[in-house]
């Protein structure tokens, strides 16, 4: 058995927003299994579901019907923050879930002021309880993503290990300078991380060279597997670590987590 050592308490928490605008790359599943492995390391975590797909709730086993509150009160002010985030069902993990709902979020907020800042205004009062907040962006670069891309201080790219994702990868990358120049300064890529990779296959060995070739420090070590897995632990309402405990994905993104946590608190 692990045994992870409790992390004392910080007074700022580390705000990262898991953003691809592709959607299909993994990137729910590394928002939620990288928040979980947090909370096994002793990190207070909250976990932001700003998807209207709510694919993040769905994959903690939260059913979005039972919903009262979600990530769309606190964009829209429907409900006072400190009543939003939800327990888990994990030690020291909770979550501000999403449904369908968010979906009209993007038109509501057009008119509203500060929109772009909705996101990091709404979570002020929460940043005392936690060490480590995971945004899981929805897979486009619209409203919703740039709240997140706002309120975080890092960005992490899942990027799948397939020869389009580099075009996207350059496009979210001047996204992402155009947010830092205009929006929030303080915003960074904490790193790539290479998802479902397969190394029987020679493609997926050329895609990982040449993102090393273009971002040599932004790139992760760790590669995230394809793995069957990894894909059936949501339908479960599940975690990687709680579905198969000793398996490659629950391996990767544990040693993913750890070089996540090396990379960014060093900073703060």
């Amino acid at each position: 058995m692990q045994v992870f050592h409790v992390k004392q308490q910080s007074t700022q928490p580390h705000i990262m927003a898991v953003a691809n605008q592709k959607g299909g790359v993994g990137k729910t599943t590394t928002a939620v299994n990288v928040a979980g492995e947090l909370a096994r390391r002793g990190r207070r975590v909250l976990l932001v579901d700003i998807d209207p797909q709510g694919n993040a709730t769905t994959s903690l086993g939260i059913a979005k019907a039972s919903l009262t509150v979600t990530s769309y009160d606190l964009l829209l002010g429907g409900a006072p923050p400190e009543t939003i985030p939800q327990p888990s069902g994990r030690d020291r993990l909770d979550i501000i879930p999403a449904d369908q709902e968010l979906a009209g979020a993007s038109i509501e907020l057009v008119d509203v002021a500060r929109r772009e800042w909705r996101l990091r205004d709404g979570l002020v009062n929460l940043l005392p309880r936690y060490d480590w907040i995971i945004i899981d962006c929805p897979p486009s670069l619209g409203l919703l993503t740039l709240n997140a891309l706002c309120a975080a201080n890092a960005v992490l790219i899942p990027l799948q290990c397939e020869y389009l994702a580099l075009e996207g990868l350059a496009q979210l990358k001047q996204t992402l300078e155009r947010v830092r120049e205009s929006l929030n300064p303080t915003l960074r890529i904490i790193g790539v991380v290479m998802t479902m990779y397969d190394g029987r296959t020679n493609l997926a060995q050329q895609v990982v060279d040449e993102v090393q070739r273009y971002f040599p420090r932004l790139i992760c070590r760790t590669l995230i597997p394809r793995s069957v897995r990894l894909s059936e632990a949501p339908s479960h309402g599940r975690m990687a670590y709680e579905y198969e405990p000793n398996g490659r994905g629950t391996q990767a993104y544990a040693l993913l987590t750890e070089e996540l946590i090396g990379r960014e608190e060093r900073i703060l």
